[in-house]
């Protein structure tokens, strides 16, 4: 199954160009939301370098926000580079749970593979611990409640058109469909700014 951001970029112009005054487009380097700068203007989801799991964590971002969090630039959340602190990190955990696990979602109505994202590369291995572990978790939960209980709304109209266009059917309603396994134990880092997916120090000096 083919999964080109052309196609993602058609599909959520269609439903929310109009409706929502938001379009998606393919960035060259950080992702980036833009509310409309007027009434005659559009707010723009810009996801990183032309890659769909970046778009779908960043339109995941823009499912959740709310109103006024989409009249500010990035909803008015901080980023912090990579090599945060311990406290910053959960921190990024906490508000990162409900994106990743809509993305998830995303992934399982597109017929894609997901990664979690730690998003912290200058931590390498050392966030292979039980903290990890709790984040991913908390992300399965998450997603399994949107799964049984329903999705925001724009996420729900997104999503079944997903599942309508690459004839994923219902999958993405089936809690079941959302499990951890040994391939997450570590993780990939998917820097969702570049789409790479880099083992942490610890896996690698191991080979």
């Amino acid at each position: 199954m083919h999964h080109r951001y052309s196609d993602l970029i058609s599909i959520f112009d269609a439903l929310f160009a109009v409706t929502e005054s938001t379009v998606l487009r393919a960035g060259d380097n950080e992702p980036i939301y833009k509310p409309a700068a007027s009434e005659q203007h559009r707010a723009e989801i810009i996801f990183a370098h032309g890659y769909f799991s970046s778009a779908l964590h960043e339109i995941a971002h823009w499912c959740i926000a709310g109103s006024y969090r989409r009249t500010l630039v990035d909803y008015g959340y901080w980023y912090e580079p990579d090599g945060r602190s311990a406290e910053k990190q959960s921190e990024f955990a906490r508000v990162e749970i409900k994106p990743q696990a809509l993305e998830w979602v995303f992934s399982v109505a597109s017929g894609c593979i997901f990664n979690f994202s730690a998003d912290n590369l200058a931590l390498g291995g050392s966030v292979v611990d039980e903290s990890w572990r709790r984040f991913q978790q908390d992300v399965m939960a998450a997603a399994r409640r949107y799964a049984a209980m329903g999705l925001p709304p724009r996420a729900e109209i997104l999503a079944s058109t997903l599942a309508e266009f690459y004839g994923t059917g219902n999958k993405w309603r089936d809690p079941t469909n959302y499990q951890l396994d040994d391939h997450w134990s570590y993780p990939h880092e998917t820097d969702h700014r570049t789409n790479e997916i880099i083992r942490p120090l610890s896996s690698r000096s191991a080979q």
